[in-house]
């Protein structure tokens, strides 16, 4: 009965927390930081990415839905790893390689998509590569 008395408290004391962290939002931001506006357009992409893979398995004509052409002004979570040389070139290397994904007929959506990826690879090998476990989840 002490058992009881003890176990029962404290479970109801877990619900409540549990429903209290869906009533603020749920989960925790991903970088302790603060989420940039770089951060989450990415994760936009990543995931846009996902469904374009799985439509390209298909053989299905590929509909981008994210806004990629925001990375080249979005706000980065640490501005200073994104070096003024280099990054500019790297954003437009990904938004043309997007405009040509987007404009592929399907027979060509796999070649494009490849080199989408490559784009996202080569960026991360040169400014943040901690993304990369992810991105190589994209290949095809």
């Amino acid at each position: 009965m002490k058992k009881v008395m003890v176990l029962l408290p404290l479970c109801c004391l877990l619900l409540w927390q549990a429903c209290s962290d869906e009533k603020n939002g749920g989960s925790k931001p991903l970088n302790p930081n603060g989420d940039s506006e770089l951060a989450l357009l990415m994760r936009q992409m990543y995931d846009d990415g996902v469904r374009v893979k799985a439509q390209i398995e298909k053989g299905e004509q590929v509909d981008i839905q994210v806004d990629f052409e925001k990375i080249m002004a979005a706000k980065a979570t640490d501005p200073v790893k994104m070096q003024p040389a280099e990054y500019p070139h790297f954003a437009s290397s990904y938004v043309e390689a997007m405009q040509a994904l987007r404009n592929a007929p399907a027979a060509e959506a796999r070649e494009r998509y490849t080199a989408m990826v490559a784009t996202c690879m080569n960026c991360h090998e040169n400014t943040c590569p901690g993304p990369m476990v992810r991105i190589k989840k994209l290949l095809l």
